[in-house]
């Protein structure tokens, strides 16, 4: 094999597929959410529990009919261990219906089922509200209380 094949080889292979069993954290991430990034569900989904997968996929590709995201950073990875991992993201997207460019930070949860990294949740740190994270639950007393979780009224 000539030198040219072999690096288009690498190249390729280094190009974010999809992540394989006993990949380390970091490029799992990355697979995950260049997926999400690209429109590649398909890849991004096999970071996600098996059961959620399929639901995983068509509310991303419903999504994706409105929702662009133009850009992500990795901001912070903490690993707690062996076995779960908090990764902060900040994202670039726009809605098709409206045009402005918007900045979310999110959190994602990473466990380690077996030898694989899977994405449990991922939950809106700050920034604008974005379709499909979820909302951080409040802990400050001060805040208003959720009518869904206050048992008051």
């Amino acid at each position: 094999m000539n030198k040219l094949a072999i690096g288009l080889l690498m190249m390729a292979a280094a190009c974010g597929g999809a992540p394989r069993a006993g990949e380390t954290l970091a490029d799992t991430v990355r697979a995950y959410n260049d997926g999400v990034r690209w429109g590649r569900f398909d890849v991004a989904a096999k970071s996600i529990p098996v059961k959620e997968r399929s639901q995983f996929v068509d509310d991303a590709d419903e999504r994706a009919k409105d929702l662009k995201i133009t850009g992500y950073d990795v901001v912070n990875v903490d690993q707690k261990g062996e076995k779960e991992a908090k990764v902060h993201i900040k994202m670039e997207w726009y809605n098709d219906r409206e045009g402005t460019v918007h900045e979310t930070h999110a959190v994602q949860t990473w466990e380690k089922h077996g030898k694989d990294w899977m994405m449990v949740d991922e939950t809106r740190l700050k920034g604008t509200e974005m379709p499909g994270l979820t909302e951080p639950l409040m802990t400050d007393k001060t805040d208003t209380p959720d009518p869904k979780t206050d048992k008051t009224n």
